[in-house]
């Protein structure tokens, strides 16, 4: 008797939806892995030039001519291009929800070049945010040639950005969580896949460049003592208050810039690009990001006047490189100021008795993800980013310690989520293009909301709404009248009209919260 064996029928979708994720993050990450060894070789460039400076100081003439020049082009290319301005963070949010749009190939090759000349420059700026726009237009690129659905070009946009932060940090864990918890907001099977297949891709060809050491190669042999969680309780207090002034001034400095009026936009660039040729020449450790000064630190004398003056440093000139408005990115200068903080607290402390010196490398770990965590407001990313960046899991509880105290101190002073809120800054202060017509959208239904338990035909839809597709974990329905909604459905729903951002509004709401509740 012959047996006939069933396997079912192939879900289509998904291999194409994987394959897509695949071919987003292989390219991501070797345009993002080329655009990050380009920028180490610019830097090292630099501090080789001003080494040589020393011996001919004469050559600081035409330096600084140059630096002018650069400066001036670079400045007039954002104010004309508004879009590649600063870490790219806040538009990639915008395409996500539907609020904003742009085109692909002007951002993707205009970011690539002003990112490497502003960061490769030696200004304090990062690389992630830029490249997290990289990926993000790769991502939208693909899409657009291949006429996917609205719903598909923003599942592909994620990818593409989780795909680049990936590239950035060789930490796809993490650059997955940060794009599904502070960019994208959601986690529905449809996003969660495809964003980790990419990042994961993309970190793969990243190693291929960088080797599998891990981003921040510091010592991590000593195990925090239960005796010492006091200390960081205090870290994490510290961190907070140091991170609502953070975000205080980088989300008015716009403002601030523009209340002289005589000095234009374009011009912003002169500043920082001025101001870094004493900085190259004194303190050419700090250049950059920051990723060599974090891992100096341990190597560094345990000098308390020192430190300190690296915190003023790298606080202020962050602040100055951002403001200019040229393509640079902030995550990094964060993660770099609460490395310095970090040793700052430790030195002190160990001044006055009370901390082993061979904790330092510890301090400056968990100060990280503190800090990283009270400004952005993704505890979770900041803990899974610091332990992918180290390479060593033996951190988590001292780190969920201080990231968690961080938070919360930083939640009773107020604080939003940096990334968000500089998205709402550029989103009312931005020219953007209209949606009209017709979009899509996915909501996951959250337990305890209007939607929970509700029959399709029982809830008062938006106008122009319509319920496209029910995915229950890995099994897709058919929406009828008749089909009741449950906790952990992911709904796709086409809006059409010219009310789209109301209308998704609605719906979030219905999904995420109860009769009763209100959203924050």
């Amino acid at each position: 008797m012959l047996k006939v064996l069933h396997f079912g029928k192939l879900n289509f979708s998904n291999i194409r939806q994987i394959g897509r994720a695949i071919i987003i993050g292989i390219a991501t990450g070797l345009v993002v892995s080329v655009f990050r060894l380009t920028i180490q070789y610019a830097l090292s460039w630099v501090t080789a030039c001003f080494r040589f400076f020393h011996h001919q100081p004469i050559w600081l003439i035409p330096w600084t001519i140059g630096s002018i020049i650069l400066a001036l082009i670079l400045g007039e290319m954002s104010q004309k291009n508004p879009n590649i301005k600063g870490s790219g963070i806040p538009q990639v949010e915008g395409q996500l929800t539907g609020q904003f749009d742009e085109e692909w190939w002007p951002v993707l090759w205009r970011k690539f070049v002003g990112g490497i000349f502003s960061i490769g420059s030696g200004l304090f700026l990062g690389r992630e945010g830029p490249s997290i726009q990289l990926g993000a237009t790769i991502g939208q690129g693909f899409a657009e040639f291949n006429q996917v659905t609205k719903i598909e070009k923003r599942v592909g946009i994620a990818s593409g950005a989780a795909a680049g932060l990936s590239a950035a940090f060789n930490a796809p864990i993490a650059s997955s969580m940060f794009i599904l918890e502070e960019v994208y907001h959601n986690f529905s099977p449809l996003v969660w896949l495809s964003v980790f297949i990419s990042a994961v891709c993309a970190n793969g060809v990243s190693m291929s460049f960088f080797g599998l050491r891990p981003d921040l190669d510091l010592p991590h042999e000593v195990l925090f003592p239960a005796n010492q969680y006091v200390h960081l309780i205090i870290l994490g207090i510290i961190l907070g208050m140091l991170g609502r002034v953070y975000q205080y001034v980088i989300l008015n400095l716009g403002t601030w810039s523009r209340k002289v009026t005589w000095f234009k936009p374009s011009w912003y660039p002169l500043v920082p690009f001025l101001l870094v040729i004493p900085i190259a020449w004194f303190w050419p450790v700090t250049l950059g990001g920051g990723n060599n000064l974090i891992i100096s630190l341990p190597k560094l004398p345990l000098s308390i006047p020192l430190l300190f003056g690296f915190l003023i440093l790298r606080f202020v000139f962050s602040m100055i490189s951002y403001g200019s408005e040229i393509p640079g990115g902030i995550f990094l200068p964060i993660l770099t100021l609460g490395a310095v903080i970090g040793a700052c607290y430790c030195v002190t402390m160990i001044s006055l008795g009370l901390v082993p010196k061979e904790y330092l490398d510890n301090y400056v770990i968990y100060a990280m993800a503190g800090y990283f965590a009270c400004i952005s407001k993704a505890p979770f990313t900041a803990i899974l980013l610091i332990t992918e960046m180290v390479g060593s899991m033996t951190h988590l509880m001292p780190l969920a310690v201080v990231a968690v105290t961080a938070y919360v101190i930083n939640d009773i002073l107020g604080g939003l989520p940096v990334y968000m809120a500089m998205f709402n800054n550029f989103i009312h202060r931005s020219p953007r293009k209209e949606l009209v017509g017709m979009t899509q959208m996915t909501v996951s239904i959250f337990a305890g909301s209007r939607l929970d338990g509700c029959l399709i035909k029982d809830f008062n839809w938006p106008q122009g709404s319509l319920v496209l597709a029910i995915y229950r974990g890995e099994e897709e329905l058919v929406p009828r009248g008749m089909t009741r909604l449950q906790v952990g459905d992911t709904l796709v729903i086409q809006l059409t009209g010219h009310h789209h951002l109301t209308n998704q509004h609605v719906i979030n709401e219905a999904a995420h919260y109860g009769k009763t509740s209100q959203s924050k």
